[in-house]
């Protein structure tokens, strides 16, 4: 006989199904949005940073009037660094960010429906030994209503005392 039906709540079930929220698991742009994530996740490393910080510094001589390099290789440098860099890589960027923002939504809600699903349980639980509390006060009840019947039994039973013999 039990006291209490556990009642789950549907999020546990369907939580342990799904598993964690990855920003892998994206697939919403295709092949571009794992480029973008690639890349994202490449450009945003100190190597990075330093190959751009080389790259700056090899448009730095011509910029202070040192040619050291022919134009031709100032060119590239400029070219790569203002267009491929600036203009590509700001829309690749984009894109990669707006997948992180959004696994880290999904990761968000997961979080408040694991709360919620917490809460849930922790008011079972609660249900729980309030059903088991009512259950040990009936129980203490019966027990003091028996024993009020056998001391009742025991001094009709028991011969009364300090009479004569």
């Amino acid at each position: 006989m039990s006291l209490f039906e556990h009642v789950a709540h549907p999020h546990v079930a369907a939580r342990r199904l799904a598993g964690p929220v990855k920003i892998q698991d994206q697939h919403a742009a295709g092949i571009n949005g794992r480029i973008a994530l690639r890349l994202t996740a490449l450009v945003g490393t100190m190597q990075a940073a330093y190959l751009f910080t080389g790259l700056a510094l090899l448009a730095l001589p011509s910029v202070l009037g040192f040619n050291w390099f022919p134009s031709r290789t100032l060119l590239i440098v400029g070219w790569i660094s203002q267009t491929m860099i600036q203009l590509v890589m700001l829309a690749v960027l984009q894109l990669g960010q707006n997948l992180q923002a959004a696994a880290s939504d999904k990761r968000s809600e997961a979080t408040y429906l694991d709360a919620e699903a917490v809460l849930h349980e922790a008011a079972e639980i609660q249900r729980h030994l309030q059903a088991q509390d009512n259950h040990l006060h009936a129980q203490d009840e019966a027990v003091a209503g028996i024993l009020a019947q056998v001391q009742q039994i025991l001094t009709q039973l028991t011969p009364p005392t300090g009479g004569a013999p």
